[in-house]
C-alpha cells in the first residue's frame, strides 16, 4: 500500500463542496471514482480542508492509499484523464510517508477571496468572484481587518452548522489590497471555522462601503453572537489557496 499526496485545483461551481454528499456531486467523490477507474480499488480521499458548495481551490492538498503499483506521474495523468470534463485537475502527485495525513499533518491553511469592484456585470468571472458595484475603500478595509488578527472568540463569524469544538481561533493574517478593479483578501491561520472567511469578508465590505466603521467590526467580534454579523459573503470569490506542512521538500518521485 502506497500513500500518495495530491495537489488539486478545482472550480467549485458544479459541486456541493469537497466532501461526499448524499444529495449531489462532490470533488471528493469525483476523484475517488477516478481512482477506482484506474486501480479498481475503493479508496478514501482525505483533504486538508472541506470547502463549501461553490468554493474553489487553487491548491488543495489531499492523500489517498493505493495498493496497485503505479508511479506518481502515471497516477496524476490517469486521474486527470478520468476526471474530464469536470473542472478538477491534479496539479501534482507524489509518494508520501506512511504517517503523512493531509488534514492532521497540516500546520496552516491559506485562503484568498476576490471581489471585483465595478458596475458592469461579470462576463468572464461570473461564479468565480463577487461583484460589488459600489466603490470600496480597500485601505479602510485593511485597517479595520487588523482587529481580527490574533487569537479571538470568532462566534460572530461562525456558521450555526459549524462542527468545531471551540469558536476560539488564531488568525495569523488578514490583508486587503486593491489591484485595479479587484479587491483581494489574503487570509492565513492554522484552521478556520465554518464560514469564517466569508463572514469576515462580508463585514469588511460594509466597512469599504462606509456603512460600518472599524469600531463596528470590533464590536461585532466582541459580541460573540452570530446575530451581530453584518453580512456573509457569497462563496463565488473564495479560494482555498494552500495547505502548509512542516516539511514540504518535494519527493524525488514528484511529478
Amino acid at each position: 500500500m502506497t500513500r500518495y499526496r495530491l495537489t488539486v485545483e478545482y472550480d467549485g461551481r458544479p459541486f456541493m463542496g469537497w466532501q461526499r454528499q448524499a444529495h449531489g456531486p462532490s470533488v471528493q467523490q469525483a476523484i475517488e471514482e477516478a481512482v477506482k477507474a484506474i486501480t479498481g480499488e475503493e479508496a478514501t480521499l482525505h483533504a486538508a480542508g472541506r470547502t463549501d458548495a461553490g468554493v474553489h481551490a487553487l491548491a488543495m492538498t489531499a492523500h489517498v492509499d493505493i495498493a496497485k503499483p503505479i508511479g506518481a506521474f502515471r497516477l496524476a495523468d490517469g486521474l486527470n484523464a478520468k476526471l474530464r470534463p469536470r473542472p478538477v485537475a491534479i496539479l501534482k502527485a507524489q509518494e508520501a510517508a506512511e504517517d503523512f495525513h493531509a488534514r492532521f499533518s497540516c500546520v496552516g491553511r491559506r485562503y484568498c477571496y476576490r471581489i471585483v469592484n465595478r458596475r458592469a456585470p461579470l462576463a468572464l468571472e461570473a461564479g468565480r468572484a463577487w461583484r460589488v458595484p459600489v466603490t470600496l475603500d480597500a485601505e479602510a478595509m485593511h485597517e479595520a481587518a487588523q482587529c481580527l488578527v490574533g487569537r479571538h472568540d470568532f462566534t460572530t463569524f461562525r456558521s450555526a452548522h459549524c462542527q468545531s469544538e471551540s469558536p476560539v481561533k488564531t488568525l495569523d493574517r488578514l490583508d486587503v489590497r486593491r489591484d485595479g478593479d479587484a479587491i483581494l483578501f489574503e487570509v492565513a491561520a492554522r484552521s478556520f471555522l465554518h464560514h469564517q472567511v466569508r463572514s469576515m469578508v462580508g463585514c469588511l465590505q460594509l466597512v469599504g462601503r462606509g456603512k460600518w466603521k472599524a469600531a463596528d467590526l470590533k464590536a461585532a467580534l466582541e459580541a460573540r453572537d452570530r446575530h451581530a454579523l453584518g453580512y456573509n459573503a457569497p462563496p463565488d470569490g473564495l479560494y482555498f489557496a494552500a495547505a502548509i506542512y512542516p516539511d514540504d521538500a518535494p519527493s524525488p518521485n514528484s511529478r
